[in-house]
């Protein structure tokens, strides 16, 4: 017999060999119809995989992103099966379940793959369904696997297979197709009922530019038709609020392939609502004692050696700049850290000189393969709203706390009403991947969760998932159309005051290393502009919109009164602009409705005699007329409002 504990911390007793499968059935068969998945004492674990000794259990259905990531993953495998089915000869790279879906990336060799070959593969993708075939888990040794995938020429599976420790290799095969996959998957194809295959792109083998480039087919597929029916509408809808679609109809952002790849270029609108969003920041920050410093856009190599970020990243990254004297190197900047560690040691610190927290809107430049790019949320050069705190191991819970104020503010203020936060805990079976004493650790684990439970937050607690050099706290946000997107991060970090040897004078007189947290509320301003684009449909806060009213004259003679409104709402606090094209009104008023700006004022001889505009508010028509210093009232009133 073996002792099964469950998450509530309830046991059982089951017979040796027991399935995950079984033991949900023991539960309820309702239950059990629904598990994908199991963990099975934190290893991802087939639900038809036996249990031959006492362990904790967790069991996932379809609503946890385990029990997704079995199905999806499964899928990927049933669409290589039917793949291998209609192109003979194809080569299989690596085909994950993603955060939406699956891919597969194949070498087609002769065969030619487009967009009009899907309705084909989903058919016969649901074809190989029908059969229901059992998914069968295999152990097999590393000459075995090199002969069974050498016979077939998968030389990209082979190259996989040469780099894996022999013992821990193992095969799924469902009805003729062998994959070499570590799992999980589901015990057969039988609950995948609705599959789209969604597009192609290009993607290097293994990431690497000066490799093969394959074929990679995306797909998604759903336990139910209904499901994939909504996720298709919610796919049209996302296009809509595609932010770089949204970006150019706003006029806010370009990018220009003389300039280079991945690398933004602001235009005058965009670069205002960035503005606003650092001062917006700056204004919080402030009110919390962050001090703002500014860095070098580059850094002598020896920096990121120091730092570690070098020997991590240095021959991905972009390759060091020299300088006319021999042996002098120079980096772009990759992240704001290092520079910030040695702001802490320009002079000698003590414990009432902590926390110490200092703050960057500092752009870093890091490089990114070019099939990875993709308008401003992956690109190659970004702003973050850095900050650094350098504290003792006892202000850690305090600082957090703080933090977590600043982020909660933003997310209110900008209506990200639906989030989840995630709590990155070591390994405690892997400790020797860490740095820092075990105490600290502890400390710094302990602080996140009182933290995350003083505030009322939920929070996941996920083993493993720390950095080696301290535990974090991420926050997920769900956008208007469901998708999750990370944005804010809080990270422990004992690794880079040891590296740069940082310290202080505390109480007693001696020397103690301090602590460093990093924070992003925004991550990066790229990327959260990004989400914030695509979260409203463009229709942005008038906290942050660059122009929070456009002024309409119905014909060229009101032009002056148009200058003089705008003039007058300018003195009262609100941004406006003149559309004075020669144009009719109904087309103005289109053309502004599609740059979406809140507010379009209509003037005319009787706005003109009475010095007032005519409102209409974007998605709500007209709003009557009013008096200039009326409508700017309410428009400051409306933006106070958000900010509290």
């Amino acid at each position: 017999m073996i002792e099964i504990t469950f998450p509530d911390g309830n046991k059982r007793q089951y017979e040796s060999g027991a399935t995950p499968k079984q033991i949900a059935e023991s539960i309820s068969p309702r239950f059990a119809a629904d598990v994908l998945a199991a963990k099975v004492n934190g290893a991802e674990w087939d639900i038809s995989r036996p249990i031959a000794e006492d362990a904790k259990i967790e069991l996932f259905k379809w609503d946890d992103p385990e029990g997704k990531h079995a199905f999806w993953h499964s899928s990927a495998h049933l669409l290589a099966e039917a793949l291998q089915e209609l192109y003979p000869g194809v080569k299989f790279g690596i085909g994950p379940a993603i955060e939406n879906g699956f891919y597969y990336d194949i070498d087609p060799g002769e065969h030619k793959i487009t967009s009009e070959d899907f309705p084909k593969i989903e058919k016969k993708m649901m074809e190989l369904v029908g059969k229901k075939e059992e998914i069968r888990r295999a152990d097999i040794s590393k000459s075995d696997a090199l002969k069974m995938f050498g016979d077939r020429g998968e030389n990209y599976k082979c190259e996989l297979i040469s780099e894996l420790e022999d013992g821990h290799i193992t095969t799924y095969t469902q009805g003729a197709f062998t994959d070499l996959c570590r799992g999980p998957h589901l015990p057969s194809t039988a609950p995948i009922k609705a599959i789209k295959v969604l597009s192609l792109a290009g993607a290097y083998w293994r990431g690497d530019e000066k490799r093969q480039q394959l074929v990679r087919v995306y797909g998604i597929s759903f336990p139910k038709k209904k499901m994939l029916d909504e996720y298709l509408v919610l796919l049209e809808e996302a296009k809509k609020r595609d932010h770089r679609k949204l970006g150019k109809e706003m006029e806010l952002f370009a990018f220009s392939h003389t300039v280079g790849q991945g690398l933004p270029l602001w235009l005058p609108k965009g670069a205002a609502l960035r503005d606003r969003l650092e001062q917006f920041l700056r204004k919080i920050q402030k009110q919390y004692g962050y001090m703002q410093v500014i860095t070098p856009h580059i850094g002598n190599k020896a920096l990121y050696v120091t730092s570690g970020h070098w020997a991590k990243y240095g021959k991905d990254s972009f390759q060091p700049i020299h300088t006319p004297e021999e042996g002098e190197e120079y980096m772009l900047k990759p992240m704001n850290c290092p520079h910030h560690c040695e702001i802490y040691k320009t002079y000698p610190r003590s414990y009432r000189d902590l926390p110490m927290r200092l703050a960057e809107f500092g752009t870093v430049y890091r490089y990114e393969q070019s099939g990875e790019l993709h308008g401003l949320t992956r690109v190659r050069g970004f702003t973050q709203d850095d900050a650094h705190i350098f504290c003792a191991p006892n202000q850690i819970k305090d600082e957090f706390l703080k933090v977590m104020d600043i982020i909660l503010y933003i997310f209110n203020a900008l209506k990200f009403e639906d989030f989840e936060a995630q709590i990155s805990l070591r390994d405690p079976k892997n400790k020797e991947k860490y740095i820092g004493s075990d105490e600290n650790w502890h400390l710094a684990e302990n602080a996140i969760i009182e933290a995350c439970a003083e505030k009322g937050l939920k929070a996941r607690q996920v083993e493993g998932e720390a950095a080696f050099y301290g535990p974090k706290l991420d926050f997920m946000v769900k956008d208007a159309i469901g998708r999750r997107w990370q944005l804010g991060t809080i990270q422990v970090d004992y690794n880079l005051p040891e590296r740069f040897g940082l310290e202080y004078t505390g109480s007693d007189n001696q020397k103690h290393r301090p602590v460093m947290i990093h924070r992003a509320p925004f991550g990066s301003m790229e990327r959260f502009v990004a989400v914030l684009l695509e979260h409203t449909a463009g229709k942005l806060p008038l906290l942050l919109i660059p122009e929070q009213a456009v002024v309409l004259p119905i014909s060229e003679k009101f032009n002056d009164y148009a200058y003089e409104t705008v003039k007058e709402l300018d003195k009262l606090g609100v941004r406006a602009m003149v559309d004075d094209r020669n144009e009719k009104i109904g087309k103005k008023i289109r053309d502004n409705e599609l740059k979406k700006i809140p507010y379009l004022l209509i003037v005319g001889d009787k706005e003109a005699q009475n010095g007032e505009v005519s409102v209409r508010k974007q998605g709500e028509g007209d709003k009557g007329t009013m008096k200039i210093a009326n409508f700017a009232d309410e428009i400051n009133a409306e933006v106070a409002s958000m900010i509290g």
